[in-house]
Protein backbone atom coordinates (compact mmCIF):
# COMPACT_ATOMS: atom_id res chain seq x y z
CA UNK A 1 0.00 0.00 0.00
CA UNK A 2 2.92 2.37 0.70
CA UNK A 3 3.89 2.40 -2.95
CA UNK A 4 0.32 3.33 -3.90
CA UNK A 5 0.26 6.20 -1.40
CA UNK A 6 3.59 7.50 -2.69
CA UNK A 7 2.17 7.45 -6.21
CA UNK A 8 -0.87 9.47 -5.15
CA UNK A 9 1.18 12.16 -3.38
CA UNK A 10 3.61 12.29 -6.29
CA UNK A 11 0.71 12.80 -8.67
CA UNK A 12 -0.61 15.70 -6.63
CA UNK A 13 2.73 17.46 -6.29
CA UNK A 14 4.13 16.95 -9.80
CA UNK A 15 1.17 16.95 -12.17
CA UNK A 16 -1.00 19.77 -10.83
CA UNK A 17 -0.30 23.18 -12.39
CA UNK A 18 0.70 25.82 -9.89
CA UNK A 19 0.99 23.27 -7.11
CA UNK A 20 2.60 24.41 -3.89
CA UNK A 21 5.15 22.00 -2.46
CA UNK A 22 3.81 19.93 0.42
CA UNK A 23 7.22 20.22 2.08
CA UNK A 24 6.53 23.90 2.84
CA UNK A 25 3.58 22.86 5.04
CA UNK A 26 1.47 25.72 3.78
CA UNK A 27 -1.55 23.46 4.27
CA UNK A 28 -2.43 19.94 5.30
CA UNK A 29 -5.48 17.74 4.98
CA UNK A 30 -6.65 15.57 7.82
CA UNK A 31 -7.14 12.64 7.75
CA UNK A 32 -4.34 11.91 5.34
CA UNK A 33 -4.90 8.98 2.92
CA UNK A 34 -7.69 7.22 4.86
CA UNK A 35 -8.92 3.69 4.05
CA UNK A 36 -12.71 3.46 4.36
CA UNK A 37 -15.50 0.98 3.83
CA UNK A 38 -17.95 1.59 1.02
CA UNK A 39 -20.93 3.55 2.28
CA UNK A 40 -18.93 5.31 5.01
CA UNK A 41 -19.11 9.05 5.73
CA UNK A 42 -15.98 11.20 5.81
CA UNK A 43 -15.31 14.67 7.14
CA UNK A 44 -11.97 16.06 6.01
CA UNK A 45 -10.36 19.32 7.08
CA UNK A 46 -7.96 21.60 5.20
CA UNK A 47 -5.67 23.45 7.61
CA UNK A 48 -3.96 26.54 6.12
CA UNK A 49 -0.83 28.04 7.66
CA UNK A 50 -1.68 31.45 9.19
CA UNK A 51 1.34 33.06 7.49
CA UNK A 52 -0.19 32.26 4.11
CA UNK A 53 -2.75 35.04 4.62
CA UNK A 54 -5.57 32.99 3.10
CA UNK A 55 -9.01 32.82 4.73
CA UNK A 56 -10.66 29.41 4.87
CA UNK A 57 -13.83 30.84 3.36
CA UNK A 58 -12.03 31.41 0.05
CA UNK A 59 -10.96 27.79 -0.34
CA UNK A 60 -12.72 25.03 -2.27
CA UNK A 61 -12.49 21.22 -2.62
CA UNK A 62 -12.26 18.87 -5.60
CA UNK A 63 -12.61 15.09 -5.79
CA UNK A 64 -10.93 13.47 -8.79
CA UNK A 65 -10.80 16.86 -10.51
CA UNK A 66 -14.49 17.70 -9.98
CA UNK A 67 -15.32 20.65 -7.71
CA UNK A 68 -17.48 19.66 -4.75
CA UNK A 69 -20.61 21.74 -3.92
CA UNK A 70 -20.06 24.50 -1.36
CA UNK A 71 -23.07 23.15 0.56
CA UNK A 72 -20.78 20.35 1.77
CA UNK A 73 -18.27 22.85 3.25
CA UNK A 74 -18.02 24.23 6.75
CA UNK A 75 -15.68 26.99 7.91
CA UNK A 76 -14.40 25.78 11.26
CA UNK A 77 -11.98 28.66 11.76
CA UNK A 78 -10.27 31.33 9.65
CA UNK A 79 -7.63 28.72 8.75
CA UNK A 80 -9.73 25.52 8.66
CA UNK A 81 -12.28 24.46 6.02
CA UNK A 82 -13.97 21.06 6.24
CA UNK A 83 -15.94 19.03 3.73
CA UNK A 84 -18.33 16.17 4.52
CA UNK A 85 -18.85 13.31 2.08
CA UNK A 86 -21.71 10.88 2.79
CA UNK A 87 -22.15 7.33 1.52
CA UNK A 88 -18.81 7.03 -0.21
CA UNK A 89 -18.72 4.92 -3.35
CA UNK A 90 -15.91 2.52 -4.19
CA UNK A 91 -12.63 4.04 -5.36
CA UNK A 92 -12.52 4.44 -9.10
CA UNK A 93 -8.88 3.33 -9.22
CA UNK A 94 -6.56 1.25 -7.06
CA UNK A 95 -4.27 4.26 -6.59
CA UNK A 96 -7.04 6.03 -4.69
CA UNK A 97 -9.40 8.96 -5.28
CA UNK A 98 -7.79 12.41 -5.14
CA UNK A 99 -9.33 14.77 -2.56
CA UNK A 100 -7.69 18.19 -3.03
CA UNK A 101 -7.90 21.55 -1.26
CA UNK A 102 -7.46 24.64 -3.49
CA UNK A 103 -7.07 28.39 -2.88
CA UNK A 104 -9.37 30.87 -4.60
CA UNK A 105 -7.10 30.93 -7.71
CA UNK A 106 -7.31 27.18 -8.12
CA UNK A 107 -3.78 26.42 -6.90
CA UNK A 108 -3.42 23.19 -4.97
CA UNK A 109 -2.71 23.66 -1.28
CA UNK A 110 -2.87 20.05 -0.11
CA UNK A 111 -4.11 16.66 -1.17
CA UNK A 112 -5.17 13.33 0.24
CA UNK A 113 -5.91 9.96 -1.34
CA UNK A 114 -9.14 8.21 -0.38
CA UNK A 115 -9.18 4.41 -0.52
CA UNK A 116 -12.77 3.21 -0.43
CA UNK A 117 -13.55 -0.48 -0.70
CA UNK A 118 -14.42 -3.63 1.20
CA UNK A 119 -12.51 -6.21 3.23
CA UNK A 120 -11.80 -9.41 1.28
CA UNK A 121 -14.08 -12.40 1.49
CA UNK A 122 -12.91 -16.01 1.67
CA UNK A 123 -11.15 -17.00 -1.58
CA UNK A 124 -12.92 -19.83 -3.41
CA UNK A 125 -12.37 -22.43 -6.16
CA UNK A 126 -8.83 -23.27 -5.12
CA UNK A 127 -7.46 -25.87 -7.55
CA UNK A 128 -3.93 -27.11 -8.25
CA UNK A 129 -2.15 -29.05 -10.95
CA UNK A 130 1.40 -30.23 -11.60
CA UNK A 131 2.97 -30.18 -15.05
CA UNK A 132 5.03 -33.33 -15.41
CA UNK A 133 5.54 -33.47 -11.58
CA UNK A 134 8.12 -30.67 -11.89
CA UNK A 135 6.06 -27.90 -10.31
CA UNK A 136 2.73 -27.20 -8.63
CA UNK A 137 0.51 -24.37 -9.83
CA UNK A 138 -2.61 -23.30 -7.98
CA UNK A 139 -5.34 -20.86 -8.96
CA UNK A 140 -8.31 -19.43 -7.07
CA UNK A 141 -11.02 -16.80 -7.31
CA UNK A 142 -11.77 -13.91 -4.97
CA UNK A 143 -14.75 -14.55 -2.72
CA UNK A 144 -18.09 -12.76 -2.84
CA UNK A 145 -18.44 -10.24 -5.66
CA UNK A 146 -14.72 -10.52 -6.25
CA UNK A 147 -13.46 -6.96 -6.40
CA UNK A 148 -12.64 -5.17 -3.15
CA UNK A 149 -11.81 -1.90 -4.99
CA UNK A 150 -8.67 -1.37 -2.92
CA UNK A 151 -5.28 -3.03 -3.04
CA UNK A 152 -5.67 -6.60 -1.75
CA UNK A 153 -2.84 -9.05 -1.22
CA UNK A 154 -3.36 -12.76 -1.96
CA UNK A 155 -0.84 -15.23 -0.55
CA UNK A 156 -0.74 -18.93 -1.38
CA UNK A 157 0.53 -20.97 1.56
CA UNK A 158 1.35 -24.66 1.83
CA UNK A 159 2.99 -27.27 4.01
CA UNK A 160 3.53 -31.00 4.18
CA UNK A 161 0.53 -32.44 5.92
CA UNK A 162 2.05 -34.10 8.96
CA UNK A 163 5.41 -32.55 9.65
CA UNK A 164 6.02 -29.71 7.24
CA UNK A 165 6.82 -26.10 7.97
CA UNK A 166 4.44 -23.48 6.60
CA UNK A 167 5.76 -21.85 3.42
CA UNK A 168 4.62 -19.14 1.03
CA UNK A 169 4.48 -19.44 -2.73
CA UNK A 170 6.78 -16.92 -4.40
CA UNK A 171 6.19 -17.12 -8.16
CA UNK A 172 3.14 -15.02 -9.01
CA UNK A 173 4.31 -14.32 -12.57
CA UNK A 174 1.91 -16.87 -14.04
CA UNK A 175 -0.15 -15.47 -16.91
CA UNK A 176 -3.37 -16.47 -15.20
CA UNK A 177 -4.63 -14.00 -12.56
CA UNK A 178 -5.00 -15.19 -8.98
CA UNK A 179 -2.46 -17.98 -9.38
CA UNK A 180 0.98 -18.94 -8.13
CA UNK A 181 3.54 -21.61 -9.03
CA UNK A 182 5.71 -23.59 -6.61
CA UNK A 183 8.78 -24.56 -8.58
CA UNK A 184 11.22 -26.09 -6.10
CA UNK A 185 11.57 -28.37 -3.09
CA UNK A 186 8.50 -30.45 -3.94
CA UNK A 187 8.00 -33.91 -2.45
CA UNK A 188 6.25 -36.85 -4.12
CA UNK A 189 4.25 -39.52 -2.28
CA UNK A 190 3.48 -37.00 0.50
CA UNK A 191 0.23 -35.03 0.80
CA UNK A 192 0.29 -31.24 0.98
CA UNK A 193 -2.08 -28.85 2.73
CA UNK A 194 -2.69 -25.73 0.64
CA UNK A 195 -4.71 -22.57 1.25
CA UNK A 196 -4.94 -18.88 0.26
CA UNK A 197 -4.96 -15.85 2.54
CA UNK A 198 -6.41 -12.53 1.35
CA UNK A 199 -5.75 -9.27 3.20
CA UNK A 200 -6.09 -5.53 2.84
CA UNK A 201 -6.29 -2.59 5.24
CA UNK A 202 -9.92 -3.35 6.02
CA UNK A 203 -9.54 -7.03 6.97
CA UNK A 204 -8.40 -10.52 6.01
CA UNK A 205 -9.92 -13.87 5.02
CA UNK A 206 -8.66 -17.42 4.50
CA UNK A 207 -9.84 -20.03 2.02
CA UNK A 208 -10.69 -23.61 2.87
CA UNK A 209 -7.65 -25.88 3.12
CA UNK A 210 -7.29 -28.50 0.39
CA UNK A 211 -5.18 -31.63 0.74
CA UNK A 212 -3.55 -33.25 -2.28
CA UNK A 213 -0.71 -35.46 -3.46
CA UNK A 214 1.20 -34.10 -6.44
CA UNK A 215 0.92 -37.45 -8.24
CA UNK A 216 -2.86 -37.12 -8.16
CA UNK A 217 -2.94 -33.78 -10.02
CA UNK A 218 -0.39 -34.35 -12.78
CA UNK A 219 -1.02 -33.01 -16.24
CA UNK A 220 1.41 -32.97 -19.11
CA UNK A 221 2.27 -31.31 -22.38
CA UNK A 222 0.02 -32.05 -25.35
CA UNK A 223 1.04 -35.05 -27.48
CA UNK A 224 3.72 -34.15 -30.01
CA UNK A 225 4.32 -35.23 -33.60
CA UNK A 226 0.63 -35.34 -34.51
CA UNK A 227 0.16 -36.39 -38.14
CA UNK A 228 -3.03 -36.90 -40.10
CA UNK A 229 -2.97 -38.82 -43.39
CA UNK A 230 -5.25 -40.55 -45.85
CA UNK A 231 -5.98 -44.26 -45.67
CA UNK A 232 -5.20 -45.21 -49.25
CA UNK A 233 -8.14 -44.14 -51.40
CA UNK A 234 -10.80 -44.66 -48.73
CA UNK A 235 -12.70 -41.43 -49.16
CA UNK A 236 -14.32 -41.37 -45.70
CA UNK A 237 -11.33 -42.12 -43.45
CA UNK A 238 -8.21 -40.45 -42.05
CA UNK A 239 -5.40 -41.95 -40.00
CA UNK A 240 -4.15 -40.02 -36.94
CA UNK A 241 -0.81 -40.74 -35.26
CA UNK A 242 1.03 -39.02 -32.41
CA UNK A 243 3.80 -39.44 -29.86
CA UNK A 244 3.45 -39.82 -26.10
CA UNK A 245 4.50 -36.77 -24.03
CA UNK A 246 8.31 -37.06 -23.73
CA UNK A 247 8.39 -35.45 -20.27
CA UNK A 248 6.71 -38.55 -18.80
CA UNK A 249 8.70 -41.22 -20.61
CA UNK A 250 10.45 -42.30 -17.39
CA UNK A 251 7.25 -42.53 -15.36
CA UNK A 252 5.10 -45.58 -14.80
CA UNK A 253 1.60 -44.62 -15.89
CA UNK A 254 -1.28 -45.54 -18.19
CA UNK A 255 -2.01 -42.72 -20.62
CA UNK A 256 -5.45 -41.96 -21.98
CA UNK A 257 -5.95 -39.97 -25.15
CA UNK A 258 -8.79 -38.04 -26.71
CA UNK A 259 -9.15 -36.89 -30.30
CA UNK A 260 -11.36 -34.14 -31.58
CA UNK A 261 -11.90 -33.08 -35.16
CA UNK A 262 -13.98 -30.61 -37.14
CA UNK A 263 -14.70 -29.53 -40.68
CA UNK A 264 -12.60 -26.73 -42.11
CA UNK A 265 -15.60 -24.37 -42.29
CA UNK A 266 -17.05 -25.28 -38.89
CA UNK A 267 -16.25 -24.48 -35.25
CA UNK A 268 -18.09 -27.52 -33.88
CA UNK A 269 -15.67 -30.18 -32.65
CA UNK A 270 -16.56 -33.86 -32.48
CA UNK A 271 -14.76 -35.65 -29.63
CA UNK A 272 -13.70 -39.31 -29.58
CA UNK A 273 -13.42 -40.57 -26.00
CA UNK A 274 -12.61 -44.22 -26.63
CA UNK A 275 -9.07 -43.89 -27.99
CA UNK A 276 -7.49 -45.62 -24.98
CA UNK A 277 -3.71 -45.64 -24.54
CA UNK A 278 -2.66 -46.31 -28.13
CA UNK A 279 -0.90 -43.62 -30.15
CA UNK A 280 -2.80 -44.02 -33.40
CA UNK A 281 -6.41 -44.06 -34.45
CA UNK A 282 -8.62 -44.16 -37.52
CA UNK A 283 -11.37 -41.62 -38.10
CA UNK A 284 -14.23 -43.16 -40.07
CA UNK A 285 -17.51 -41.95 -41.48
CA UNK A 286 -16.04 -38.68 -42.82
CA UNK A 287 -17.16 -36.66 -45.81
CA UNK A 288 -15.29 -37.38 -49.07
CA UNK A 289 -13.15 -34.56 -50.47
CA UNK A 290 -13.27 -32.55 -47.25
CA UNK A 291 -10.59 -30.82 -45.15
CA UNK A 292 -10.58 -31.73 -41.46
CA UNK A 293 -8.71 -30.23 -38.51
CA UNK A 294 -7.60 -32.71 -35.84
CA UNK A 295 -6.27 -32.28 -32.28
CA UNK A 296 -5.12 -34.75 -29.60
CA UNK A 297 -4.71 -34.45 -25.83
CA UNK A 298 -3.37 -36.69 -23.08
CA UNK A 299 -4.40 -37.66 -19.56
CA UNK A 300 -1.58 -39.32 -17.53
CA UNK A 301 -3.58 -41.77 -15.43
CA UNK A 302 -2.22 -43.76 -12.51
CA UNK A 303 1.29 -42.32 -12.23
CA UNK A 304 3.14 -44.57 -9.79
CA UNK A 305 -0.13 -46.20 -8.82
CA UNK A 306 -2.19 -43.07 -8.19
CA UNK A 307 -5.92 -43.84 -8.17
CA UNK A 308 -7.05 -40.38 -9.25
CA UNK A 309 -8.45 -39.71 -12.69
CA UNK A 310 -5.65 -37.36 -13.75
CA UNK A 311 -5.93 -34.00 -15.52
CA UNK A 312 -6.25 -33.57 -19.27
CA UNK A 313 -3.48 -31.68 -21.06
CA UNK A 314 -4.12 -28.83 -23.43
CA UNK A 315 -5.08 -29.81 -26.96
CA UNK A 316 -2.27 -30.16 -29.50
CA UNK A 317 -1.98 -27.62 -32.29
CA UNK A 318 -4.54 -28.31 -35.05
CA UNK A 319 -3.32 -30.55 -37.87
CA UNK A 320 -5.17 -30.48 -41.19
CA UNK A 321 -5.72 -33.14 -43.84
CA UNK A 322 -8.31 -33.86 -46.50
CA UNK A 323 -10.17 -37.01 -47.44
CA UNK A 324 -10.00 -38.25 -51.05
CA UNK A 325 -12.73 -37.29 -53.47
CA UNK A 326 -15.32 -39.96 -54.21
CA UNK A 327 -14.74 -41.69 -57.55
CA UNK A 328 -18.46 -41.89 -58.08
CA UNK A 329 -18.79 -38.12 -57.75
CA UNK A 330 -15.80 -37.45 -60.00
CA UNK A 331 -16.89 -39.85 -62.79
CA UNK A 332 -20.20 -38.12 -63.30
CA UNK A 333 -21.90 -41.45 -64.00
CA UNK A 334 -24.99 -42.94 -62.46
CA UNK A 335 -26.43 -46.43 -62.07
CA UNK A 336 -28.01 -47.98 -65.17
CA UNK A 337 -31.76 -48.19 -65.08
CA UNK A 338 -31.50 -51.72 -66.52
CA UNK A 339 -29.82 -53.06 -63.42
CA UNK A 340 -33.16 -54.29 -62.22
CA UNK A 341 -34.95 -54.56 -58.92
CA UNK A 342 -32.68 -57.38 -57.71
CA UNK A 343 -29.62 -55.13 -57.80
CA UNK A 344 -31.58 -52.36 -56.06
CA UNK A 345 -32.62 -54.75 -53.32
CA UNK A 346 -29.08 -56.03 -52.95
CA UNK A 347 -27.73 -52.52 -52.62
CA UNK A 348 -30.35 -51.68 -49.97
CA UNK A 349 -29.48 -54.80 -47.96
CA UNK A 350 -25.76 -54.05 -48.23
CA UNK A 351 -26.38 -50.48 -47.13
CA UNK A 352 -28.26 -51.64 -44.05
CA UNK A 353 -25.64 -54.24 -43.14
CA UNK A 354 -22.61 -52.07 -43.66
CA UNK A 355 -24.34 -49.21 -41.88
CA UNK A 356 -24.15 -51.43 -38.82
CA UNK A 357 -20.46 -52.09 -39.51
CA UNK A 358 -19.84 -48.39 -39.97
CA UNK A 359 -21.53 -47.59 -36.69
CA UNK A 360 -19.34 -50.06 -34.83
CA UNK A 361 -16.21 -48.93 -36.66
CA UNK A 362 -16.47 -45.50 -35.01
CA UNK A 363 -13.59 -45.29 -32.62
CA UNK A 364 -10.36 -47.26 -32.67
CA UNK A 365 -11.47 -50.89 -32.56
CA UNK A 366 -8.98 -52.75 -34.76
CA UNK A 367 -11.36 -55.64 -35.54
CA UNK A 368 -14.22 -53.47 -36.75
CA UNK A 369 -11.83 -51.22 -38.65
CA UNK A 370 -10.36 -54.16 -40.59
CA UNK A 371 -13.82 -55.37 -41.54
CA UNK A 372 -14.82 -51.87 -42.53
CA UNK A 373 -11.66 -51.43 -44.62
CA UNK A 374 -12.27 -54.68 -46.51
CA UNK A 375 -15.80 -53.64 -47.33
CA UNK A 376 -14.77 -50.16 -48.49
CA UNK A 377 -12.05 -51.56 -50.79
CA UNK A 378 -14.48 -54.09 -52.26
CA UNK A 379 -17.14 -51.46 -52.89
CA UNK A 380 -14.70 -49.02 -54.47
CA UNK A 381 -13.40 -51.71 -56.84
CA UNK A 382 -16.97 -52.60 -57.73
CA UNK A 383 -17.90 -48.98 -58.46
CA UNK A 384 -14.73 -48.47 -60.48
CA UNK A 385 -15.33 -51.57 -62.59
CA UNK A 386 -18.97 -50.62 -63.20
CA UNK A 387 -18.00 -47.09 -64.23
CA UNK A 388 -15.46 -48.48 -66.71
CA UNK A 389 -18.11 -50.78 -68.20
CA UNK A 390 -20.59 -47.91 -68.48
CA UNK A 391 -18.03 -45.65 -70.14
CA UNK A 392 -17.10 -48.48 -72.57
CA UNK A 393 -20.77 -48.94 -73.55
CA UNK A 394 -21.10 -45.20 -74.24
CA UNK A 395 -18.07 -45.27 -76.53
Amino acid sequence: MKGVLDFCVLFLTLHAPGALSLSTHVAVIYPQDPVLRMGSNLTASCWVHPDLGVHAGSLFWTLNGQQLPSALYRVLSPTNLSVTLAGLSASKQKSGDNLVCHNHKGHILAGSCLYVGMPPEKPVNLTCWSRNTKDLTCSWAPGGKGETNISTQYTLKYKLRWYGKEKECEDYTHTQPYSCSITRDLHLFTPYEIWVEASNQLGRATSDVITLDILDVVTTDPPSGVTVSRVGQLEDQLSVRWEAPPALKDFLFQAKYQIRYRLEDSQDWKVMDDVGNQTSCRLAGLRPGTVYFVQVRCNPVGIYGSRKAGIWSEWSHPTAASTPHSERLMSGSCDSKSSGDSNSTLRRELKQFFGWVRKHAYGCSSMSMKLYDQWRVLMQKSHKARNQVLQGDKS
